[in-house]
C-alpha cells in the first residue's frame, strides 16, 4: 500500500505545481483560464499524462506487473486529492497577491453572459440567467478556488477510469 500512496502522491504534487503554472501562464498569455470550457481544460491532458505514469510506476515497479482495477481507482484518487489542494491553495495565494484575476474573470463573465443569444437566454431561463448575472459580482477568490478544486475531481474522474481499466492486470490463474 505505502507504494501506492506514495506514488500517487508524489505525482499528484508534481502536477500540482505544473498546473498552478499553466493557470498563471493562461491567464498572463491573455485567456483566462476559468473561462476555458471544461472539455478543452488542459487538466484533460494533465491528468491523463500524469495518472498514467503513476499508474505505469506502481504497476511495474512495485507490484511485479500486477494493477488491480481498484489499486488504480484509488491510485488516481489520491493523485487528484493532492493535485487539487495544492493548487487551488497556490491559486489561492496567486489571487490573493493578484487581485485583478479575479476582477478580470468577473468582467469577462459578465461580458460572455451579456452576449448570449436570446435563443440560449430562453432554454436556460431568465430567472436562471439574471441570479447568475446577480450573483456574479459577489463572487470571492474562495469561490473560485472551490470551483478548480471540485472541477478537478469531475474531469479526473473519467480519466481515471479509462485508465485504470487500460493499465490494469491480473495474475495469471
Amino acid at each position: 500500500m505505502m507504494p501506492l500512496i506514495n506514488v500517487s502522491l508524489r505525482y499528484g504534487l508534481l502536477a500540482g505545481i505544473t498546473g498552478s503554472i499553466l493557470v498563471v501562464g493562461l491567464y498572463y498569455l491573455g485567456r483566462h483560464p476559468f473561462l476555458i470550457p471544461v472539455f478543452m481544460d488542459f487538466r484533460i491532458i494533465l491528468f491523463g499524462f500524469f495518472i498514467l505514469f503513476a499508474l505505469r510506476e506502481i504497476r511495474d515497479h512495485y507490484q511485479r506487473g500486477i494493477l488491480f482495477f481498484w489499486q488504480g481507482i484509488v491510485a488516481s484518487f489520491l493523485f487528484t486529492l493532492s493535485y487539487a489542494v495544492l493548487s487551488s491553495l497556490l491559486l489561492l495565494v496567486f489571487m490573493k497577491i493578484i487581485p485583478e484575476f479575479l476582477s478580470n474573470y468577473i468582467t469577462l463573465t459578465v461580458q460572455q453572459l451579456e452576449a448570449l443569444p436570446q435563443e440560449v437566454i430562453d432554454s436556460i431561463g431568465k430567472d436562471v440567467y439574471d441570479r447568475n448575472l446577480e450573483m456574479l459580482p459577489a463572487t470571492n477568490v474562495y469561490d473560485l478556488a472551490f470551483l478548480y478544486f471540485s472541477q478537478s475531481f469531475l474531469i479526473s474522474l473519467f480519466i481515471s477510469i479509462i485508465l485504470s481499466v487500460i493499465l490494469r492486470r491480473q495474475p495469471n490463474p
